[in-house]
């Protein structure tokens, strides 16, 4: 198999050196360069085309929701890992928006990071177990503020496959390909699980899938 190629983007020199130093020791895994702005990772990105960028949001030059956003949109293949002292909603939603697949918090345990790194590989989601537990204890009140009853219920079998499926990261085609459907059908299906889930996009429906802990 080959090594997973990694893009490592923090401003802070110690940060990247110890995350170096951590990833580098890892069998698969190999560092192919670091920046320590957002217009360098976004550029870097483009140049290297890593399998994966692990980005702290707070950069010079360029944040790193919109560097993720730069470097997706050029890439689409290359995964984003969010690696923040930041766990509220808000930012993972905007971290998601732009196209990151793995959100992790900067105190999270080293295994995180390396399941993380291998699950984007992937283009599956990851998720660290702090912000997983929060999203859920968040989707808990709104529930009971709402008084509202858990609207998973309404989804076919059908439907919770291919929720999963969404959730992981996995497009329309390859899940078409990999449930034996046309496109049409799963899009149909997708279309009709925001609907009764009350969703407006994919972002919104990997939260949906964290609170609920269906994904890591």
């Amino acid at each position: 198999m080959d090594s997973i190629r990694i893009l490592l983007a923090d401003d802070h020199n110690v940060l990247r050196d110890g995350l170096r130093l951590l990833l580098e020791r890892q069998p698969g895994f190999v560092v192919v360069g670091e920046a320590a702005d957002g217009i360098a990772a976004v550029q870097m990105a483009a140049d290297l085309k890593p399998d994966v960028v692990v980005t702290d949001i707070a950069m010079p030059t360029l944040n790193g929701i919109e560097a993720t956003r730069r470097i997706v949109e050029k890439n689409p293949h290359t995964g984003v890992v969010i690696l923040s002292m930041h766990y509220d909603e808000s930012y993972v939603l905007r971290a998601l928006k732009a196209g990151a697949r793995g959100y992790l918090l900067k105190d999270s345990v080293k295994s995180d990071l390396l399941d993380a790194i291998q699950a984007v590989a992937k283009g599956r989601s990851f998720f660290s177990h702090k912000v997983s537990q929060i999203l859920q204890e968040d989707y808990v009140r709104t529930l009971q503020r709402m008084n509202a009853e858990d609207s998973y219920d309404l989804l076919t079998d059908r439907e919770r496959e291919i929720l999963h499926l969404v959730a992981e990261g996995r497009t329309s085609k390859e899940i078409a390909t990999f449930l034996n459907l046309s496109v049409y059908t799963v899009d149909t299906h997708r279309g009709h699980i925001l609907e009764k889930l009350n969703l407006h996009s994919v972002p919104e429906l990997i939260l949906y899938a964290v609170r609920k802990q269906l994904i890591a």
